[in-house]
């Protein structure tokens, strides 16, 4: 037959008045051992504010032989156990356990975690939470309490102090006072009571102790532990099925509901990753395209003027500079002229090379593409230039994707980019260096990466080297990368930089595949 949780509590409460026999003697032996405990924590407390005070002036004078003689003949009073002095860095300075001297407390101890609670370190705290109780290595029942040594106006104005004002405590003064006499006194009132009702008590305590501990405690206890390990994130915590009553009915629809927990968690950690990853990734095109609309936008607005200004400056300057090679040819012009004249021409000279770039960058030349072979490309470009001057001393190294699939591109302007970058690396590595060469295919692109070990290019330069006559080389105009960038963006590809300052700067072509 199935008895309801409340019948079961029913049948135990008949039996609740002589509980209450058992209950007053228990509270009253509490009682009196919270009274004597706590008056033993306030003896110790108060042995504590002594040996501070008594010490105060020994202290001051940084007499520290009478300081610690006067602790030791304390700690052989009847009822002391032990006394150690930590100073702020948890270090022993004394201790009448001498094996103790010159160790290091962890602020976890338990002498010291009572102050120093995570992060937050408490200049005052209770009495009471200053109290530990334990059994020492002998068996013996003890209480320790811990008294803040503070940093008193006396203290740090004295000349002997070592330590700033701002330092609220100087130490802990550690007391463990045995509780021997209590434990005595405790077990012999126990005793007395416990025979003034033992007759009586025995029988109905079994009975209640029974049903309680059966029929309530531990399903509670058991479904309070799990319910913790839940609130703790553990899902997979499973209560057994205790009894065929409400308790069992809990017992069960408290795992179903830490299953549906645990269900909706993994969903919820799921649906999390997936939309914080799209979020990333859409932030990310959203940005690569934003800046490649503004760059183009802005190259194509430099086109159109710089076609102009470039047709415009031409004329004449090719003028001044034909002019100035007719005089300079002049037998009899004085040399100091013909120094001012060479100026001249030299200048002229390089202002024709920026037209010529200017121009290059404002034609669109439609690319002839046909198939063909990136590391082709690489290796006959690496060619024109391995054996200039600048590549004495660099070392080139090369990890090509054999199977990587042709690709519809103009030779001579893809050739003229990694030329460009190839150019760039030398210079960025004056003194020698190492320019690594990697092609592969990845998400539709036949991808060239070209790094270098080089200065590398600042963190506030980097969106703006595509931009015309951007420069950070001396000498230059500035217009190899935004012709390089017009290239591949004209073959629907990209161009993406990666650099650290000091370390060097890697570029990646990537030119899509179909």
């Amino acid at each position: 037959m199935r008895l309801s949780l409340i019948t079961k509590l029913t049948i135990a409460t008949g039996v609740i008045l002589l509980f209450f026999m058992a209950l007053f003697a228990y509270m009253n032996v509490a009682t009196i051992k919270s009274i004597l405990l706590t008056s033993a924590i306030s003896d110790a407390d108060k042995l504590s504010e002594t040996i501070i005070k008594s010490t105060h002036y020994e202290m001051l004078e940084d007499n520290r032989k009478r300081v610690y003689e006067m602790m030791e003949e304390v700690g052989t009073l009847h009822g002391v156990e032990h006394i150690r002095m930590i100073n702020k860095s948890g270090f022993i300075t004394f201790s009448t356990k001498k094996e103790e001297i010159g160790q290091y407390l962890d602020k976890n101890e338990v002498g010291c975690s009572m102050c120093h609670t995570g992060r937050e370190v408490k200049v005052h705290v209770p009495m009471m939470n200053r109290s530990r109780i334990f059994t020492d290595r002998s068996g013996k029942k003890v209480v320790g309490l811990a008294k803040a040594i503070y940093n008193e106006k006396s203290c740090y104005t004295a000349p002997c102090h070592y330590h700033p004002a701002k330092q609220n405590i100087l130490g802990v003064l550690d007391i463990i006072v045995s509780l021997e006499e209590m434990e005595s006194f405790l077990s012999y009132f126990r005793h007395k009571i416990g025979i003034l009702i033992v007759i009586l008590i025995v029988i109905i305590a079994s009975v209640i102790t029974y049903f309680t501990h059966r029929l309530v405690n531990v399903p509670v206890r058991n479904l309070l532990a799990h319910t913790r390990k839940i609130s703790s994130g553990n899902f997979d915590s499973y209560v057994p099925y205790s009894s065929n009553d409400e308790m069992g009915d809990l017992t069960d629809a408290f795992n179903k509901m830490s299953q549906s927990l645990k269900s909706a968690r993994q969903e919820l950690e799921e649906w999390g990753k997936n939309l914080e990853r799209k979020v990333e990734e859409r932030t990310r095109e959203i940005k690569e395209i934003q800046n490649q609309l503004i760059r183009t936008e802005k190259l194509a607005s430099l086109g159109q003027l710089v076609a102009g200004i470039a047709h415009e400056i031409n004329n004449p300057l090719t003028g001044i500079l034909m002019f100035a090679n007719l005089v300079n040819k002049n037998p009899k012009l004085h040399d100091e002229i013909r120094s001012d004249i060479n100026v001249i021409i030299a200048e002229a000279n390089r202002c024709a090379k920026i037209i010529k770039g200017l121009l290059d960058f404002s034609r669109e030349s439609i690319p002839q593409k046909k198939p063909s072979s990136l590391n082709v490309i690489m290796d006959d470009t690496l060619e024109l230039v391995i054996h200039q001057a600048g590549f004495h001393n660099i070392k080139v190294s090369k990890d090509y994707a054999q199977d990587l699939p042709l690709i519809n591109v103009d030779v001579n302007q893809i050739g003229q980019v990694i030329l460009n970058m190839l150019i760039n690396a030398s210079q960025a590595m004056p003194g020698g260096g190492k320019i690594d060469i990697k092609t592969y295919a990845k998400d539709g692109y036949a991808c060239l990466q070209i790094s270098d070990t080089g200065i590398g290019i600042p963190e506030e330069h980097i969106d703006k080297i595509f931009d015309p006559f951007f420069t950070t080389k001396s000498s230059g105009t500035g217009m190899g990368l935004s012709v390089s960038y017009g290239i591949i963006e004209r073959h629907g590809g990209k161009i993406e930089v990666q650099s650290k300052l000091g370390e060097g700067t890697t570029f990646i072509i990537k030119l899509p595949l179909s």
